[in-house]
């Protein structure tokens, strides 16, 4: 049977291994990253309370960075491809930050690299989203996320076990002279030529489809072309950054904690971009001149634009990543505080409790592998909008079994949950969003997809400490819990969403094909 026109063909299960494979080596450097800087941090001087305002450069920097390389991405083409180019440099650079972060003398100085390291993380792991949209017929998207929510256990298992394993073979756990425990800095060593080598692999052993094949083989809905709204769109630039600048005012009178500030401020920022997008579209309008090339204009056009599953998916990711961010930054105080008796950092039960917070981030990225392979059946049976529903819950209930298991073993049962919402946030909500994407512009909105990862990330880091002080006396335990309440509430969110429908495929699309 002949294939249909124009209909992309489906790669085979190694070809998708192969182009997924990057991915192990991006989340050995992330999960290194959340299940040690914030014990380097503290090792390094760091009160629990100012925790979160260190780790802004985290989502700050994918705010920025994410938009920029998926804009540019969908307009690149070389000898290496169009996504292949960014994965490389990404690596190169994390590979280096890696070298240098278990290293840091100073707490600024880990900051900074952290502001380098997310950075340079973001750089490769933005391209690799767009790259499942690009090779994958509609039908194996779901595969190809689940593929990479696979390696991205996988990865982090041996990660975040490291500095675990390391003790057990006999390694220094306990602070040395510069300060961080041997395990940390030979981790972060294995770290970087692993993340470097896996994405070598991706990069010699896949191939990309040319610009024009893309735009022949387009399933999705042509990109949003509609007009910005001159008048709507400065009536909200006003209302944004008049709350921007009502609300800096409000905290400096009420002395409210710096962070806030980071909120006022992005209120701000946006409320002027859409003051300018809005000036720049009633120029053109008005001068009868072709539409802007300039990158942040683009942007800004398209987020103003973007498809209405993106807009209802948005607080699925908002509500999810908070929780998730929550999780990130408060396990190692918490787990150490409550389950383990300790705040003292050069404590032998301090930095027996943080070994342990990377035993069970290392469980809930294997058992996210596991779901890899459970989810794609999930959905064969549920549809994607109620599989994710359920994998979010269960993430839910294990953040708020936190409060009540008070021997840290069983917390590796609270994992199980944390796996499975872990393993869907990283791939269901990209296989509903995909498919509402047009190809010619799939880089620039999974980074804009990104804002909504970010914004929640942001949130965490500037309201979480504050939470933390006034209602819950400043114990950590209760950011987790803050956490699973987030998370029922993005599931609730997620039956917003349509679940998409796909015209029937033909035999042959199953066929092997390489692009």
């Amino acid at each position: 049977m002949s294939q249909t026109i124009n209909s992309k063909p489906a790669l085979s299960f190694w070809q998708i291994w192969n182009m997924c494979f990057g991915f192990l080596g991006i989340q050995f450097g992330f999960a290194l990253q959340n299940a040690n800087v914030s014990r380097i941090f503290q090792t390094l001087g760091a009160d629990v309370a100012d925790i979160p305002i260190l780790w802004i450069a985290a989502p700050l920097t994918g705010l920025i960075v994410q938009p920029i390389v998926g804009h540019y991405s969908d307009r690149t083409w070389n000898r290496l491809g169009r996504r292949r180019p960014y994965f490389l440099l990404g690596a190169v650079l994390t590979t280096l930050a890696l070298l240098c972060m278990p290293n840091a003398p100073a707490l600024w100085i880990a900051a900074g690299l952290l502001w380098i390291m997310d950075a340079s993380i973001n750089v490769s792991m933005e391209p690799f989203r767009a790259f499942v949209g690009d090779q994958l017929p509609p039908r194996q998207r779901p595969l190809g996320y689940a593929m990479q929510s696979f390696f991205i256990g996988i990865g982090a298992v041996v990660a975040s076990l490291l500095p675990w394993l390391l003790t057990q073979w006999g390694v220094n756990n306990t602070p040395g002279p510069s300060g961080i425990p041997d395990t940390v800095k030979y981790a972060f060593y294995a770290g970087a030529a692993v993340l470097l080598g896996a994405v070598l692999w991706t990069v010699l052993s896949t191939r990309e489809y040319p610009p024009e094949a893309l735009k022949a083989f387009d399933e999705s809905p042509s990109a949003p072309a509609a007009a910005i709204d001159t008048q709507a769109a400065p009536w909200r630039g006003g209302l944004w950054l008049a709350a921007g600048i009502l609300g800096a005012l409000l905290i400096g009178l009420m002395h409210g904690a710096h962070e806030l500030y980071l909120l006022a401020a992005g209120a701000g920022v946006y409320g002027v971009l859409l003051l300018w997008l809005s000036d720049s579209h009633r120029h053109r309008a008005s001068h009868q001149t072709a539409p802007s090339q300039h990158m942040v204009t683009q942007v800004m056009s398209d987020l103003y634009r973007m498809p209405d599953a993106m807009r209802r998916l948005a607080w699925v990711q908002f509500f999810s990543w908070f929780a998730l961010f929550a999780m990130w930054i408060y396990t190692t105080a918490a787990v150490t505080q409550v389950h383990y008796g300790s705040t003292d950092t050069h404590s032998a039960a301090y930095n027996e409790g943080a070994n342990w917070v990377g035993v069970l981030f290392a469980a809930y990225n294997g058992y996210a592998a596991l779901a890899a392979v459970v989810i794609p059946l999930m959905v064969r049976r549920w549809g994607l909008r109620v599989s994710h529903l359920i994998n979010v819950w269960l993430g839910a209930v294990a953040l708020l079994s936190f409060l009540l298991i008070r021997d840290p073993h069983w917390l590796l049962l609270s994992m199980l949950g944390v796996g499975f919402a872990w393993a869907s946030i990283l791939s269901l909500p990209y296989a509903l969003l995909s498919d509402n994407l047009p190809a010619q512009k799939m880089g620039v909105y999974m980074g804009i997809f990104n804002f909504f990862i970010v914004i929640p990330q942001l949130l965490a880091a500037s309201v979480l400490g504050v939470l933390l002080k006034i209602f819950f006396h400043g114990q950590p335990i209760y950011a987790l819990v803050l956490g699973g309440i987030s998370l029922l509430v993005a599931g609730l969110c997620v039956l917003r969403v349509d679940e998409p429908t796909h015209k029937t495929m033909p035999a042959a699309t199953t066929t092997e094909a390489s692009p």
